[in-house]
C-alpha cells in the first residue's frame, strides 16, 4: 500500500509541476502588463509563504529553530529571489519562447552540478542521451522566435538573467535536498516562499517600484494573472516541486523543463491565438520522448528515501501534489 501511495503521489506531484508550471509563462506575462515585476513576484510569494506557515504551524508543527530559518531563506533566496526573480523580470524583454528554451538548460545543470559538488552519480549513457535530445527539441520549438529586434541590448541582458536563474534554481534545489528543515513540507516551503518573497520585495522598493504603481491602474486580468500565481504556481506547483526534490532524482526532476515549453506554447496558441506549426508539433514529439528516455534511465542507488510526506498536508485538507 505504502509503494502504491507513493507512486501516486509522484504521478500527481510530477502532473502538477510540468502542468501548472507550464501555464505560469502566461500568467507573468499577463500580469506584468499592468504590475510591476519584482513587487509582483515578490508579494505574491509573501502571500503563499504566510498561508502555507500559518495553517502549519495552525495544526501543530512546531515552531522553526534559527538554523532552520537560515537553511529555508538560502533555498528561498536561490530558488525564487535569484529564480524566479530574474525570469520575472526577464520577461518584460525576453520573448516567453526564448525563455523556455533558455529555462531548458536547467536539466543540464541538476545533473552536471549534482555530479560535480553534490556527491551525485556520473550521468550515464541514457540520462546524457535524454538531456541532449530534450534540449534539440526545446530548440526547435522555440528558435523560429529568436529572430526577433533586441533593442538597447536588454533582450541579451534578460537571456543572461534567464541564465542565471535556471543556475541558481538547480543549486537552490541541490542543496535542499540535504538541508536539515522543518519536517512539513509545507512548513519549509512557505519558510522559503517569505524568504524569497522578501527579497524580491526589498529589492523591488529600491528599485523604485512603488513610485510608478498606483493600484487604480491595475487590470482585471493581471490581477487574476496574480492571484492564479499564488494558488497554483506557488502554493499547489511550488510545494509540489519542493516535495520532488527529496522523492526522486535530480535528472528525473530536471525533465519538467523540457514539458513547459510545450505547455506553454498550446496555452499562447489557445489564449492568444498563436499558430503551431508542424516544425512545432514535432519537436514537442521529440521533447516528449527524451522525458520518457531520461525517466528510464540509470536509477540511481540511495536516491529514493523509504518514506515522504503528502504533499502538503495529511488530512483531507489536501494530500495535493
Amino acid at each position: 500500500m505504502r509503494f502504491e501511495r507513493r507512486t501516486w503521489l509522484l504521478i500527481a506531484a510530477f502532473a502538477i509541476v510540468y502542468m501548472v508550471w507550464g501555464s505560469t509563462y502566461l500568467a507573468i506575462r499577463i500580469g506584468l502588463k499592468t504590475l510591476p515585476p519584482l513587487l509582483m513576484a515578490g508579494s505574491r510569494f509573501l502571500v503563499a509563504g504566510s498561508i502555507l506557515c500559518g495553517l502549519s504551524l495552525a495544526r501543530g508543527s512546531a515552531f522553526p529553530s534559527a538554523g532552520q530559518w537560515r537553511r529555508a531563506a538560502v533555498g528561498g533566496v536561490l530558488m525564487l529571489a535569484v529564480g524566479n526573480g530574474c525570469v520575472t523580470w526577464a520577461e518584460q524583454f525576453v520573448p516567453s519562447s526564448i525563455t523556455a528554451l533558455l529555462i531548458a538548460s536547467e536539466p543540464l545543470w541538476l545533473v552536471l552540478t549534482s555530479w560535480a559538488f553534490f556527491g551525485g552519480q556520473r550521468p550515464g549513457a541514457r540520462i546524457t542521451a535524454g538531456l541532449a535530445i530534450g534540449l534539440a527539441g526545446v530548440g526547435a520549438l522555440v528558435l523560429p522566435g529568436g529572430g526577433e529586434g533586441d533593442a538597447g541590448g536588454m533582450m541579451l541582458i534578460g537571456s543572461l538573467a534567464i541564465i542565471l536563474a535556471a543556475f541558481s534554481w538547480a543549486v537552490g534545489s541541490l542543496y535542499l535536498r540535504e538541508a536539515a528543515l522543518p519536517d512539513s513540507t509545507a512548513l519549509s516551503t512557505g519558510m522559503q516562499m517569505l524568504a524569497g518573497g522578501a527579497t524580491l520585495v526589498t529589492l523591488g522598493l529600491l528599485r523604485g517600484e512603488a513610485q510608478t504603481f498606483h493600484a487604480a491602474n491595475v487590470s482585471a486580468a493581471s490581477a487574476a494573472a496574480w492571484v492564479y500565481l499564488i494558488v497554483f504556481g506557488s502554493l499547489l506547483g511550488y510545494t509540489a516541486y519542493g516535495w520532488l526534490i527529496t522523492a526522486t532524482s535530480p535528472a528525473r526532476l530536471g525533465t519538467y523543463a523540457y514539458v513547459n515549453p510545450v505547455v506553454a506554447v498550446l496555452l499562447g496558441s489557445l489564449v492568444e491565438h498563436e499558430p503551431i506549426t508542424a516544425a512545432a508539433w514535432t519537436a514537442m514529439i521529440v521533447i516528449l520522448a527524451s522525458v520518457g528516455l531520461v525517466t528510464t534511465g540509470e536509477m540511481e542507488e540511495d536516491e529514493q528515501p523509504e518514506e515522504a510526506e503528502s504533499l502538503v498536508f495529511p488530512t483531507p485538507l489536501g494530500e495535493q501534489a
